[in-house]
């Protein structure tokens, strides 16, 4: 097994190779602006440390969000084309699972919350009851719209981070890792379990809402009559 991982649902660009057993290389940028500039060369980085072909890969595995829509789909549309390309199946796991996966190997238990910034003073947030297993979410919604139900509870993620009057006890890691989220699809391809996108299907984007760049209304018509 080798999988190649990559996540641009969040302002982090990130990329593992895993064996199945352990990340042989991984490359993490912190960078909203620029997912499609830096994603490409982040994989011929790893597979550079790791000395290794991208014919080698035998899967691929992606985030699929709750995200912006841009940054999003870059992770999306590059992991089609790899999977593509290479004859290989593309695994969809929601980013929000990845950052929980990651939170129980920094040593968080649970139950928790994991929250990433959505802009517009929203976080797209999901609770969880340990590390691998989700039970409300993942969705969006102002901090202070959720905070009864996510009182008294952990919280990793930059979302919970940037609103500490609803998430007091924020921890890390505050992005998401590509190392993480290969080391949980790794587990449930040997557990036989499910993903997101299901069998043989295209990994489904979790928007959560309309893209932030829409067509203006009412706009003046310039064009001569």
């Amino acid at each position: 097994m080798l999988l190649l991982a990559v996540d641009t649902a969040t302002p982090a660009v990130t990329v593992a190779l895993h064996d199945g057993e352990s990340v042989l290389a991984e490359s993490n940028q912190v960078d909203a602006r620029r997912h499609g500039e830096l994603l490409l060369p982040s994989v011929d980085k790893v597979l550079a440390e790791a000395g290794l072909k991208l014919d080698a890969v035998t899967g691929i595995v992606v985030g699929t969000g709750p995200g912006p829509y841009t940054g999003l789909r870059v992770g999306l549309v590059t992991a089609s084309t790899f999977a593509a390309v290479l004859g290989v199946p593309v695994h969809g796991l929601c980013t929000l699972d990845g950052l929980a996966y990651a939170a129980g190997l920094a040593g968080v238990e649970g139950p928790f919350v994991v929250a990433t910034d959505a802009r517009r003073k929203e976080v797209y947030w999901a609770r969880y009851e340990d590390p691998r297993t989700r039970v409300d979410g993942p969705s969006v919604d102002r901090p202070a719209e959720i905070a009864e139900r996510v009182a008294g509870l952990p919280a990793v993620g930059q979302g919970a981070l940037l609103y500490p009057d609803v998430f007091p006890d924020a921890r890390g890691p505050e992005h998401q890792s590509a190392g993480a989220l290969a080391a949980l699809a790794a587990e449930r391809l040997a557990a036989g379990e499910a993903f997101e996108n299901g069998d043989g299907l295209p990994p489904t984007p979790l928007y959560l809402r309309r893209p932030d760049a829409e067509v203006p209304k009412n706009y003046k018509v310039v064009t001569p009559k």
